[in-house]
């Protein structure tokens, strides 16, 4: 078995979904409350090579990368809308998705559409603690958003935002660039200081300048490997060459 060979293909594999990740960042840069993903390798025991080998064990190991979600906040930007709002800590919104389930997001770009609900960009609801708020567009009167979630329109409060955290939000399944549904082992936890920025907005978390550098020295390290690859695939072809003609 030639180690090299797959040690720089796994290399090169490792590196490539890294590229996909910066990519991903680089392309929702601009949404609000986007949290940027971050790879991270390691290298992981792959099997026993015979005769010794590396290390005292004779085991050989291969690159690996995984990633994970950086819970980090973004910038705060206030935009003087009345239904825009930022959370600043620890939490996510809840919404129901136009299929009836529900999602959370850190996006509190939020709007009315024509029957007076508090929407996403998206059309989904915004989730209450008593469900969907429902404004009187023909009251003509403001509406507001408070610093603990309370929804108002003029002096009526219509209900207090759903913000959620969880056990673990690694768990969290990302959907498109601003949702993330559930997933099996994920549990609801209260968020004990709800701490929103009414008028305001949370940029993403995304930094272009590091994102642009990573993805030099991800495209750097995928080259090296690729000739590393190359070198073992004319090495172990000479050899097979010399082998053919008893040389």
């Amino acid at each position: 078995m030639n180690i090299g060979m797959f040690q720089a293909a796994a290399a090169m594999n490792a590196n490539s979904k890294w590229q996909d990740a910066i990519a991903s960042n680089l392309a929702a840069g601009s949404v609000p409350g986007f949290k940027k993903n971050e790879t991270s390798f390691e290298a992981v025991q792959a099997g026993m090579m015979s005769g010794g080998g590396a290390g005292a064990s004779g085991s050989y190991m291969l690159p690996r990368s995984s990633m994970g979600v950086n819970w980090s906040n973004g910038e705060f930007r206030h935009t003087g809308v009345n239904t825009d709002v930022a959370i600043d800590g620890p939490g996510f919104f809840e919404v129901q998705l136009q299929d009836g389930s529900m999602a959370y997001t850190r996006d509190g770009e939020f709007g009315l559409n024509s029957r007076g609900q508090l929407i996403t960009k998206d059309g989904s609801l915004v989730m209450g603690e008593g469900g969907p708020f429902q404004v009187d567009l023909n009251l003509g009167a403001p509406i507001s958003i408070s610093a603990i979630g309370e929804v108002s329109q003029g002096n009526e409060t219509m209900g207090k935002m759903k913000v959620v955290g969880f056990n673990d939000p690694q768990l969290l399944q990302r959907s498109g660039s601003y949702f993330f549904a559930g997933s099996p082992g994920l549990v609801a936890v209260p968020v004990d200081d709800i701490r929103l920025r009414p008028e305001s907005i949370e940029g993403s978390n995304t930094q272009p300048m590091a994102e642009m550098t990573n993805l030099i020295t991800s495209m750097r390290m995928f080259e090296t490997n690729s000739k590393l690859l190359k070198m073992q695939d004319e090495r172990l072809g000479k050899v097979i060459q010399d082998m053919s003609t008893g040389s």
